[in-house]
């Protein structure tokens, strides 16, 4: 979803996932900033380009008013309001409420920009102390301190040419260093050629340093006109700095603006290229989706089957949930077959759908959820002494005692951490939970290799049975990808474990110990139906006999 060319949008990208809103005018004002630019796709792309130049406004104010001052962030503050005229231009001539709303929060800085850019120098150091940063023109008393120290400057060459004539020392140099100032270099094998005037100041090794009366003072005046300029540039500089905090509200509003510009011109460009719907949203409990695709998924079978002769797109399928009719898909089918990749789509369209995108599908309607809760993977906590199993347990704790009647929730193989019969019954006991009430429930699709969960749906009204489907032809076994009503008849477990490659062997003999189990579990099965069948009569006939009699003595 990050289609972002700027910080302050990838940020807001992240802060907008983070934080789905349930408040379904925000989340239409949002859509509709994105149907305008998909209006306006010419002028998008335009405007898109002009956002690479925007820098991260909301950070350098912040550093700025963190007394965090370097020259290049005032430099970059100025780069971005020279773009805003341009940027505005464009907003203003597109068609659309949504994007001339968002152009109305845009504040040009006419006075600003012109200070900014009359003050500053092109190229601008990293340092403060550096110098360099104001513009020659811009204030008289630092061109007049700057011209000085150029003549200074001007003169100590004039004067390296003049006493080399002078001394005939043609190696003479004059030079300057942070420690002994100004000072007259000559060699050991001219020291002979010394005139009188010079005084000596320092020896090294292959030279000697002297200085005259005359170059004394030219250091006191080059020091002192640099130092009076490099304070000159400090004071304006802080004037400037100031003065762009004057309007740190305005440039903090104008950077939201753009941030916003940014996400929703990113959007538009992903709906488009990869033909995105606009949902609609409403306070009542169902969920639509036509021809929904997973997001990432489909992306990623793209571009690992560019150039792939006879590669397949993703398989999209259709979704209907309802709190007070079809509450809860039941969904079965081989691993392989898609079941996690279905439920995470839904629970990823909805996301998408209440922080304001545009969603994968061909249709879609979402009943505002409260919450979305997903148990899916297999993790552990080996640091907290938590097992794959106990995490799993936990987040099914959370989700039983946290989802209400508007909550989505995704849950993948509860229950497969622990043996067979211990893990159906607590899947059992999880579906009737959130099957509960009379009238509704939480929105729930519960992928399962428990195909015993599947007669559920003669006790649980609410429950709706859904299979991944396959084509098995010679004892293999094709993915078709697509969800439909009804019950698998059985997982393929051995087909899928004969695909990755295990040996025929292996193969062959779980064959003769599936069917060993399988007998034996319909012979455990028809028991435990007997038995039941025997309490459910025992409790007719109690129920049929007159009530005792509770006496008091």
């Amino acid at each position: 979803m990050d289609a972002t060319v700027t910080a302050a949008g990838g940020r807001l990208l992240e802060q907008y996932l983070a934080t789905p809103l349930i408040d379904s005018v925000e989340l239409n004002r949002r859509q509709q900033c994105i149907a305008d630019f998909i209006e306006n796709s010419s002028d998008s792309r335009i405007l898109q380009a002009s956002l690479k130049k925007i820098r991260d406004l909301t950070r350098i104010i912040s550093r700025l008013q963190n007394r965090i001052r370097n020259p290049r962030e005032l430099g970059a503050i100025r780069d971005t309001l020279n773009q805003l005229p341009s940027l505005l231009q464009i907003l203003v001539e597109m068609e659309g409420i949504a994007v001339k709303e968002l152009a109305s929060r845009i504040n040009p800085f006419d006075e600003l920009r012109e200070i900014l850019s009359s003050s500053l120098n092109d190229e601008l150091p990293s340092k403060l102390e550096d110098g360099g940063i104001i513009k020659q023109g811009y204030n008289s008393d630092l061109d007049y301190l700057l011209s000085l120290t150029t003549n200074n400057k001007t003169w100590i060459s004039d004067l390296e040419r003049s006493e080399q004539t002078k001394t005939g020392i043609k190696n003479l140099k004059v030079k300057f260093n942070g420690t002994f100032g100004y000072f007259i270099e000559i060699t050991n094998s001219n020291l002979h050629l010394v005139p009188d005037y010079y005084i000596r100041k320092q020896t090294t090794t292959n030279s000697e340093r002297f200085y005259t009366e005359e170059l004394k003072e030219k250091e006191k005046e080059i020091l002192t006109a640099e130092d009076r300029a490099l304070a000159q540039e400090d004071k304006l500089f802080k004037q400037l700095v100031e003065r762009t905090l004057q309007e740190s509200n305005q440039l903090l509003k104008t950077a939201g603006a753009l941030a916003e510009i940014d996400l929703f011109l990113g959007w538009a460009q992903i709906a488009l290229e990869w033909n995105y719907c606009r949902p609609s949203l409403g306070d009542d409990d169902s969920l639509e989706i036509e021809q929904g695709r997973h997001p990432v998924v489909e992306q990623m079978l793209r571009k690992d089957l560019v150039g792939i002769a006879g590669s397949h797109s993703f398989v999209p399928n259709d979704t209907w949930l309802k709190s007070n009719s079809d509450q809860i898909a039941l969904i079965t089918g081989p691993n392989m077959a898609g079941k996690s990749t279905y439920i995470r789509q839904v629970a990823l369209i909805a996301l998408m759908a209440q922080v304001g995108s545009w969603v994968p599908a061909d249709r879609c309607h979402i009943g505002l959820v409260d919450r979305i809760f997903s148990r899916v993977g297999a993790n552990d906590e080996l640091a907290r002494g938590n097992s794959t199993f106990m995490v799993e347990m936990n987040e099914t704790a959370n989700i039983i005692n946290n989802s209400t009647a508007r909550s989505l929730i995704i849950l993948d193989e509860i229950g497969r951490g622990t043996s067979t019969y211990d893990g159906l019954s607590i899947a059992w006991a999880v579906v009737e939970h959130l099957h509960r009430g009379p009238t509704e429930g939480p929105r729930t699709l519960f992928a399962t290799h428990y195909h015993e969960l599947t007669k559920l749906d003669q006790t649980l009204s609410r429950l709706r049975n859904y299979c991944v489907c396959v084509k098995e032809w010679n004892d293999q076994i094709i993915f078709v990808r697509q969800v439909m009503p009804g019950a698998a008849d059985r997982s393929y477990g051995i087909q899928v474990a004969r695909l990755a490659g295990l040996p025929t062997s292996v193969i062959d003999r779980a064959k003769v110990i599936l069917n060993e189990l399988e007998t034996e579990g319909n012979v455990i099965q028809e028991h435990l139906f007997k038995k039941k069948a025997a309490k459910d009569l025992a409790k007719q006939k109690k129920s049929l006999e007159p009530e005792s009699q509770l006496s008091f003595f």
